[in-house]
């Protein structure tokens, strides 16, 4: 009789738990943001698209049920798309070939994909194989009328969706659908993007995608206090997958948790979500997972990597013979994001002024260079390369050594100060500025007006093009002096590679 009812209770529990097993479905997402290069980075240690899908696939052998997707920012910046491909800037092309590769399942807009003109925007949407969501941007026409992006192939157009569904089974076949919305910033609008507010389109997304899916997810590019506000709003999302930030972060929200991996696929995070479809509980581990050498490489991807690189390594030789060579390494990080770069001086842009000093052997009496000639929008941090240098200033250019009054000096000074958060924030060496007298001073002593100082500029800044009247003509510049073929000057890049080489 004991026998009996002893098999009879394993019974019923072997039941029992049969039939709660088959109301979980698990799904795997494997997240990256803000991915800017495609190759690893500090000399070969961290970072790479052809880790990240051998990551990606190793997922997948784990649960074909993993979802691959980009919270936005990647044709823009990146040092390879400055150069010219067949004739034209490259502007992210490289980027859309490898994502095509590795078979993303969703991508989101950032702000840097509209750093690109219009024309060049809707190159690389064409060229996308992927699926892409836009839940608040629309482009606006020349009429001033508005209508969604879309990918064109073919002369057909095919609209980007405001929301994205995907089905989702278990083994026994059980399915689900879940959903996705996205949020984009206006964080460096242009004339070609109507914003709209996206606290409003993703209330009105989720409402929509509501009755008809079982969980809703976001993917998003906007800053962490606007993800934590989207998070208060809509309370019963149980994960927004971020960007913008280039810093980790895994933040809860009451039950919701709000995540963001490092910049250019340093890390990536990997959520892995159990959904109870009787009780319609929701459970997610999620795991933040370094890019590292050990994890190994898909091989064509990176056979595409490769195939890029070849390119930017023959660009990058015309300048230093040997690009992957360490150095610096900079223990403390290095501050080139776009928003600090351009509106408060910062250790990188230090770094940058006195290696232009450097190429004149320190004979000048301060360096100034605008902030929007820095292009990496990142942190340096750890062992620092000839190729680092490249993605901070891809465009090169000359240091000027100028003569000029110091009223003009001044007068640029207090121009760039006034230009906090644009391009033409000036980041200096040997000069400071008094909040307090509204004195500026070089080498700790006021300026004189009727003073004649020599400044190394970047050559940019003598065109006109971010402050107006410094130009090479202007009655109070007294002389530009002009740079020998072999002068380290002649390459920005070329003054602070030697001028980080002389500090080891």
């Amino acid at each position: 009789m004991k026998k009996a009812l002893y098999i009879l209770i394993s019974f019923c529990f072997l039941i029992s738990s049969c039939t709660s097993e088959d109301n979980i479905i698990k799904f795997t997402f494997l997240q990256l943001n803000d991915v800017y290069e495609i190759a690893p980075l500090e000399g070969g240690k961290v970072g790479g698209m052809a880790r990240v899908e051998k990551l990606h696939q190793d997922l997948l052998k784990e649960n074909p049920n993993t979802f691959m997707f980009m919270a936005g920012d990647f044709l823009n910046p990146s040092l390879l798309g400055t150069l010219k491909y067949k004739g034209e800037r490259i502007k992210g092309k490289q980027m859309i070939e490898v994502m095509n590769a590795m078979n993303f399942d969703l991508v989101a807009i950032g702000n840097h994909e509209f750093d690109l003109s219009e024309q060049e925007f809707q190159q690389r949407l064409n060229e996308s194989e992927f699926q892409w969501i836009a839940t608040n941007p629309m482009q606006i026409l020349k009429d001033s009328t508005t209508q969604r992006f879309a990918i064109i192939k073919d002369s057909v157009r095919i609209e980007i969706p405001k929301t994205v569904l995907f089905n989702v089974k278990n083994e026994d076949g059980k399915e689900i659908k879940i959903g996705f919305f996205s949020a984009i910033l206006n964080a460096n609008p242009v004339e070609y993007v109507e914003y709209g507010d996206f606290y409003e389109s993703a209330k009105y997304a989720y409402n929509s995608l509501k009755p008809k899916t079982d969980i809703v997810f976001g993917l998003t590019h906007v800053a962490i206090e606007q993800d934590k506000m989207i998070a208060n709003m809509l309370p019963n999302v149980p994960l927004i997958m971020g960007g913008h930030e280039h810093i980790n972060m895994s933040i809860l929200v009451g039950n919701a948790k709000i995540t963001k991996a490092d910049a250019n696929a340093k890390t990536v995070y990997v959520h892995r979500i159990s959904f109870n479809t009787k009780t319609k509980e929701t459970i997610i581990n999620s795991e933040l997972v370094s890019i590292i050498k050990e994890i190994g490489i898909d091989e064509k991807v990176d056979r595409i990597v490769q195939k890029w690189n070849v390119l930017l390594d023959e660009k990058i030789k015309d300048v230093i013979l040997n690009p992957d060579e360490v150095i610096f390494i900079a223990n403390v990080p290095l501050e080139g994001r776009d928003t600090p770069i351009r509106s408060e001086q910062t250790n990188l842009g230090l770094l940058i002024a006195k290696s232009m000093a450097f190429s004149f052997d320190n004979e000048v009496d301060c360096a100034l260079i605008n902030g929007g000639s820095i292009r990496i929008d990142d942190q340096l941090q750890g062992d620092i390369t000839g190729i680092d240098i490249f993605r901070v200033l891809p465009f090169g250019g000359e240091v000027l050594k100028v003569e000029l009054k110091g009223s003009l000096l001044k007068k640029v000074l207090n121009y760039g100060r006034l230009k906090a958060g644009k391009g033409a924030y000036l980041q200096r060496y040997n000069v400071t500025y008094d909040e307090n007298s509204k004195i500026w001073s070089v080498n700790n002593l006021a300026i004189i007006d009727s003073k004649v100082y020599k400044v190394a500029f970047s050559d940019y800044l003598l065109k006109g093009y971010d402050i107006p009247f410094l130009k090479e003509d202007n009655k109070d510049v007294i002389k530009v002096y002009k740079n020998k073929k072999t002068a380290i000057s002649k390459d920005i890049r070329k003054a602070i590679i030697l001028y980080l080489k002389s500090l080891q």
